[in-house]
C-alpha cells in the first residue's frame, strides 16, 4: 500500500509539472501590457504593431543564454516576417555602448531597443519587463495578432525549430 502511495504521488508530480506546472504565468491570454521604449536610437511602442504577431525577447549582452539565441532569433525573423511576424528585442543593458557594440560585432538585424535596468543576484528588473513579470533574461512572450499573451518562453529558445516555427505559424 505504501509503494502504491509513493508511485501515485510521483505520478501526480509528473503530470503537475508540465509546461508550465503550477506556475503558469498570470498573464497568459490576457492583453499584453502597452508600453514605449525611447533609447538613443528610436523609439518603440508595442500598440503600433498590433495586426502582427509579436516574438517580445528581453536580453542582455552579458547574459550568454541571450547570446546563444539571438542568431536563431534573427533567423526565424528573416524567415517569417513575410507572415506578420515581428521579432522586438528589449535589451535591459545599462551600458549603451556595451549594446551597440553588441548589434553591431554580432550583426543583429532585428527590431531593438534597451531599456535599461537594475541587476539583481537572478537578474534584471527594468520597468517594462518587470510589467511583464520578467525576473531574469532571455525570457520571450508570444503576443498575437490582438495583442495578447498567448506564451511564455523562460531561457534560451532555438527559434528555428519545426515546433517553434509551426506554433508561430498557426497563431
Amino acid at each position: 500500500m505504501r509503494n502504491y502511495v509513493l508511485v501515485l504521488a510521483f505520478t501526480a508530480a509528473l503530470v503537475l509539472s508540465g509546461c508550465y506546472g503550477r506556475s503558469k504565468p498570470s498573464s497568459i491570454n490576457t492583453r499584453a501590457p502597452d508600453f514605449t521604449i525611447q533609447d538613443s536610437e528610436h523609439s518603440v511602442t508595442l500598440s503600433q504593431l498590433r495586426g502582427k504577431i509579436v516574438v517580445l525577447n528581453f536580453w542582455a549582452t552579458w547574459c550568454p543564454p541571450c547570446i546563444e539565441e539571438m542568431p536563431s532569433l534573427v533567423q526565424m525573423q528573416k524567415k517569417m516576417q513575410d507572415k506578420g511576424i515581428t521579432v522586438l528585442a528589449v535589451s535591459v543593458d545599462d551600458d549603451p555602448n556595451d549594446y551597440h557594440k553588441f548589434l553591431k560585432d554580432h550583426s543583429i538585424d532585428l527590431l531593438t531597443v534597451r531599456e535599461s535596468g537594475q541587476r539583481t543576484p537572478t537578474g534584471v528588473i527594468a520597468p517594462v519587463s518587470s510589467r511583464y513579470g520578467t525576473i531574469k533574461v532571455p525570457e520571450t512572450y508570444i503576443i498575437d495578432r490582438g495583442g495578447v499573451i498567448r506564451r511564455k518562453f523562460i531561457g534560451p529558445v532555438d527559434w528555428n525549430q519545426t515546433e517553434v516555427v509551426e506554433y508561430l505559424s498557426r497563431l
